[in-house]
């Protein structure tokens, strides 16, 4: 440029010069902050949805060995109740000298009875709420992973923006962040 307000444009200025103002109105920089952002918060939360996976299935494991141990007692129940029976049918069958000593085994075997029926609704009891805890983990587990498909699909829309240049991408990827964020939070408060 002259002192005389003449003013030569060099070969390539003009193209600097459509570069610098096309860059002004991008939003290049701060998608690619915004990508960064949701992988990391992303990876947070395919963590927390694999932590309530297992946890979710350890308790169901313990259900199960809850439930395996309430029906060995329902299997001890049912044998003290066949012994009983035959006591009972011993009273009723053997001479008079021995009447008493099987009428004190009946009383024995449902005293005995008592206390295994309350272990076993015991242990029925635990396997039921071990139950629960696994399905609770597991419905979490399910917020965790929708909250990351939807950080995942909005990482590949900012992708799509960022090759595109179009505005609407753009708005995809800041509304799917904040359904992933949403489903996060839903995740993070049992919802």
């Amino acid at each position: 440029m002259s002192g005389h307000g003449f003013h030569v444009h060099g070969p390539h200025d003009h193209e600097l010069e459509h570069a610098a103002h096309a860059s002004k109105g991008s939003h290049a920089g701060q998608l690619a902050v915004v990508t960064a952002v949701l992988a990391t918060v992303g990876a947070l939360f395919a963590y927390m949805g694999g932590a309530t996976q297992a946890n979710a299935g350890l308790y169901k494991n313990d259900a199960a060995i809850k439930k395996t141990e309430a029906s060995n007692q329902w299997n001890y129940y049912q044998a003290k109740s066949s012994k009983q029976n035959l006591a009972e049918l011993a009273i009723e069958l053997a001479p008079e000298s021995r009447r008493a000593f099987y009428v004190d085994e009946v009383k024995r075997y449902k005293a005995e009875k008592n206390d295994i029926k309350a272990a076993a609704e015991k242990l029925e009891a635990e396997s039921k709420a071990f139950d629960q805890r696994s399905d609770e983990q597991m419905h979490q587990h399910h917020r965790w992973a929708q909250a990351t498909t939807a950080l995942q699909i909005a990482i590949a829309m900012a992708a799509i923006a960022l090759l595109t240049r179009r505005k609407w991408t753009e708005y995809a990827v800041y509304g799917l962040s904040a359904v992933g964020v949403a489903l996060g939070a839903a995740a993070w408060f049992h919802l």
